[in-house]
């Protein structure tokens, strides 16, 4: 039986502790976690104070950067931490009649997910790694298969409490006296300031999401599917190509129950996700295990790894099947340069790593799958329409209001061009630029300077950073994601 979530009981009136609802129970039945995420206020007003005053304290020439446990950046020349944020999480309220929760910065979503879920409720976007947090999510970029309803995780945040490049700690509203904080905030990286505390929208859920994977035969097909399924009831939209022939879209949809003498799919264990797009039309998942079905295998990046090979699978932890631990096994081969050198042993040429996301209108993206199938070569990619939910646009990632684009997503490797290390980056990187497109910054940037703040407004950029960071405490967006010298 569907049900798309409806209002909620107009009885209820506390925060966090809200007393019994079959509802919220259900769905708490289904989505099971013991982890406690609620920090008292007080506990949060401090950990700011503190975090706040030790940057105040730090020298004025010192480089900042934040400490936290785990990063989802591919940068991975960054220099060590000054400002240790840990102590920044934590979830600090949920009102389940506005349908907003009240969040530390550094809170992971596995984090926010676990203390939202057995209130029936979720955030409207919920990135698909556990660990990234809501702030990096905000002052960098997330997005989701509720992105063609809901836009960007930005979008869904009412207010922001920031700490400043200059030291001050503000209240970012999108019609305050920070409005052009609260609007320049995206996609600036940290250069800015710091989000201490976010209030952001949420919504109601089912116990389960049931989905449909629909298989197309070219690009025109897909993305002809893409603009249908964007205008429907569908909770949830994205897809997977895995050849130029094979393509998925895979839809998602609020459910009560499960049919009668279907089980839920567990993907955490033997089972790989993406693989069940091609295996299966239907499948049923709870809520929670439908946010993280990604996380498990990093998409289909663990295969790299080892860790999709049967054998490994069942030698390979549980507790270890997941994002950060394969990012943290990247970041060591990168830093030490295990492949590189396994691949000049064995007479193999270096490999150049192509981890990117990228925005292309809906009506290019057959062009763009072709060139990249052509010039670039990597499979799978990850297919996530969206579409802004603010009518105005975002200061640093300037996208029209109302139109679909589709988010490209591609995390591999391949063979070093002679003589251009980084030749398929720039292709790349030309090739969005060719099509109207946009390129998320969280990993490697080869755009010449000037070029680069054509792509990001550099003049409103240098006005918030006048304002806001006027001594340039913080990095530079550019010197940042280029890795010129930036923390």
């Amino acid at each position: 039986m569907r049900r798309r979530p409806g209002p909620l009981p107009s009885d209820v009136h506390s925060r966090v502790d809200l007393g019994p609802s079959t509802f919220r129970t259900d769905v708490a039945r289904a989505n099971v976690s013991t982890v406690n995420v609620i920090v008292p206020v007080a506990d949060h007003v401090a950990a700011a104070a503190d975090l706040v005053r030790r940057y105040r304290e730090l020298p004025a020439g010192a480089r900042v950067r934040l400490g936290k446990p785990s990063s989802n950046l591919f940068r991975f020349g960054a220099p060590p931490p000054t400002l240790d944020a840990s102590g920044l999480s934590g979830v600090i309220s949920v009102d389940r009649v506005a349908r907003t929760a009240d969040v530390a910065g550094m809170t992971t979503y596995e984090d926010l997910v676990d203390a939202t879920l057995p209130h029936g409720l979720m955030p409207l976007v919920v990135p698909q790694l556990k660990t990234i947090t809501l702030g990096g999510a905000v002052a960098g970029l997330g997005i989701e298969s509720t992105s063609f309803r809901h836009g960007l995780p930005h979008e869904s945040v009412r207010e922001m409490e920031i700490l400043t490049g200059a030291g001050e700690v503000v209240t970012a509203t999108p019609d305050g006296e920070h409005a052009d904080l609260y609007r320049g905030f995206p996609n600036s990286y940290g250069t800015l300031g710091y989000a201490l505390r976010l209030v952001i929208d949420l919504q109601p859920v089912t116990p389960y999401v049931r989905l449909r994977h629909r298989r197309h035969p070219d690009a025109q097909a897909c993305t002809d599917a893409i603009v249908a399924l964007s205008d429907t009831g569908v909770d949830f939209l994205d897809g997977t190509v895995f050849g130029a022939g094979e393509q998925y879209l895979t839809t998602g949809e609020f459910v009560d129950t499960l049919p009668a003498g279907v089980a839920a799919s567990d993907y955490t264990g033997q089972q790989v996700f993406y693989r069940s797009q091609q295996e299966r039309a239907v499948d049923h998942l709870t809520v929670r295990d439908y946010l993280w079905r990604w996380d498990t295998d990093w998409f289909w990046c663990s295969r790299a790894l080892g860790v999709q090979n049967p054998v490994i699978r069942r030698l390979w932890p549980g507790r270890y099947r997941r994002s950060d631990v394969y990012r943290r096994i990247v970041a060591l081969d990168r830093r030490y340069g295990f492949s590189d050198r396994l691949n000049t042993v064995r007479r193999r040429p270096v490999e150049e790593l192509v981890v990117q996301d990228v925005e292309i209108p809906v009506g290019a993206l057959p062009a763009f799958l072709e060139a990249f199938r052509r010039d670039i070569g990597i499979s799978p990619l990850w297919l996530c329409p969206l579409r802004l939910r603010s009518p105005q646009p975002w200061t640093l990632y300037p996208m029209t209001p109302g139109e679909l684009y589709v988010n490209v997503g591609f995390w591999s490797s391949v063979p070093q061009s002679p003589g251009d290390p980084d030749a398929h980056n720039r292709r790349i990187e030309q090739l969005v630029s060719d099509l109207d497109g946009h390129k998320s910054l969280y990993s490697t940037v080869h755009y010449a300077e000037d070029e680069f703040w054509r792509h990001y407004n550099g003049p409103a950029y240098r006005a918030l950073k006048q304002r806001y960071d006027p001594r340039g405490r913080l990095p530079d967006l550019y010197s940042k994601v280029a890795g010129k010298g930036g923390a």
